[in-house]
């Protein structure tokens, strides 16, 4: 089965669901990442008794986040694949407004943010990976429910999210966990220690 017949299955699906997982993928596909940026400020705020390289990995999760979507904004502008919402022929119409043109469709920057945070959560606290996976799970499912992106373009997305946090992390912790452990000493101290 090819992306473009799974998208066609899936928004024949959404329009078909009762209104209130109609209603539950829209909140979703903005909510998801709300819940996992949300998320990571309790997690920088108990690492803060730990020591400095779980500081570290804390104060990582928004920089991965955003070093994976610039990294999504590069790809999309080299690719320019159209939305599926313009260019699927006999589609059901999104459930959402479809993005103007020129807001490429591949990869999907949500998926791409859902998935770093998931990962950098993971990375910087094992107990988030339960609630953080399945909300990038669902994030970017919902990206293709209301009917803005194809199946590819949030596979893609989960997957340089996935990775960019994965490589942020482990390029970065070290260099951070030495600024982390000269700031507990200065005046930025509250940020970084309890």
């Amino acid at each position: 089965m090819n992306s473009t017949t799974l998208y066609r299955d899936l928004t024949d699906l959404a329009h078909h669901a009762p209104d209130w997982l109609r209603t539950l993928a829209e909140l979703g596909t903005e909510g998801g990442l709300l819940l996992l940026m949300a998320t990571a400020v309790p997690v920088w705020w108990r690492a803060r008794s730990h020591p400095a390289r779980s500081v570290a990995r804390a104060v990582l999760v928004p920089i991965s986040s955003a070093v994976a979507y610039l990294l999504s904004e590069l790809i999309k502008s080299v690719v320019d694949e159209e939305r599926p919402c313009r260019a699927v022929a006999g589609a059901a119409a999104s459930l959402v407004p479809c993005p103007p043109e020129g807001d490429w469709s591949f990869p999907s920057n949500h998926s791409t943010i859902a998935a770093a945070l998931a990962v950098a959560l993971a990375l910087a606290c094992r107990a988030t990976l339960l609630l953080a996976l399945p909300v990038a799970l669902l994030t970017g499912l919902s990206r293709v429910f209301v009917g803005v992106h194809y199946p590819h373009d949030v596979l893609a997305g989960l997957t340089l999210g996935a990775t960019a946090a994965a490589l942020c992390t482990a390029l970065l912790t070290r260099p951070t966990t030495n600024l982390v452990t000269r700031m507990r000493t200065g005046r930025w101290r509250a940020l970084v220690a309890a």
